[in-house]
């Protein structure tokens, strides 16, 4: 694999920090909306806006292992590197994300369900789907064969998108804390404010994820770029012939 160059380097550079400043812009107005546009909850109060932030989260950890899965796919039908470097970071973009969702789920349920934390389907399931891309990670890092490693690991990425439907569907197949959908229906239970400013925080979310992966894709060909390039470089050590011990010329006590 080759680093890009010149016009290539050029156009990608601009492309990405057209991305960055619309992601910067549009996470903004998100943020104003939510703080200022958006009702209210009657029951849940002003602790309802973090919905706001968890359910775009929770959309993004569900983007970044469903890209995992196609980059596995692809990567383990063509072995192609390139499918290799999109999948390692959407991984680690996945994970934060999911680590975030547990986060902003447990803030939100101790005023609402006055406990941080409780084995119901959706967040066993949820911190099931953690566990499974922290093993991916961990996995790629005590491989020492980078081929093996691709190869393992898109193996666990694809198997372990298995569990996504099982998050998203837990409320449906058990009795859970968590209530039915009130937005991913036909007839959205919620106030068209409330629909709007949810609609734009996963646009901003979702172009937050797009820098990341961009950023990140683009470190990891770099870095793949240069270890090929540090291999073909680094000499052989049949190629180093051991220097022969000479005497000078002239030297009595040799």
């Amino acid at each position: 694999m080759k680093a890009p160059t010149g016009r290539g380097v050029d156009n990608a550079e601009g492309l990405m920090k057209a991305l960055l400043a619309v992601t910067v812009a549009t996470g903004a107005v998100a943020l104003a909306m939510i703080v200022g546009y958006a009702p209210t909850d009657r029951v849940q109060g002003i602790g309802q806006r973090i919905f706001y932030f968890h359910v775009p989260m929770a959309w993004v950890a569900y983007l970044a292992f469903g890209v995992v899965l196609v980059a596995s796919v692809a990567y383990l039908w063509k072995r192609d590197n390139r499918w290799d470097t999109i999948a390692r970071p959407s991984v680690e973009i996945g994970v934060v994300f999911t680590t975030l969702v547990l986060i902003t789920g447990s803030l939100w349920g101790k005023p609402i369900w006055n406990t941080w934390w409780t084995w119901d389907g959706r967040l066993t399931s949820t911190l099931v789907l953690w566990f499974i891309y922290v093993g991916y990670i961990m996995l790629r890092a005590y491989t020492p064969d980078p081929e093996r490693a691709a190869r393992l690991s898109a193996v666990l990425g694809i198997v372990g998108f298995i569990d996504i439907p099982i998050v998203h569907f837990s409320v449906q197949w058990w009795r859970t804390l968590h209530p039915e959908p009130v937005i991913a229906r036909a007839d959205p239970q919620a106030p068209p404010e409330m629909l709007f400013t949810l609609f734009v925080a996963l646009v901003a979310m979702t172009l937050l994820y797009a820098t990341l992966l961009g950023y990140r894709t683009r470190l990891e060909r770099i870095r793949d770029a240069n270890r090929e390039l540090a291999g073909e470089t680094e000499p052989s050590s049949a190629s180093i012939a051991p220097m022969p011990l000479t005497t000078p010329a002239g030297n009595p006590n040799a």
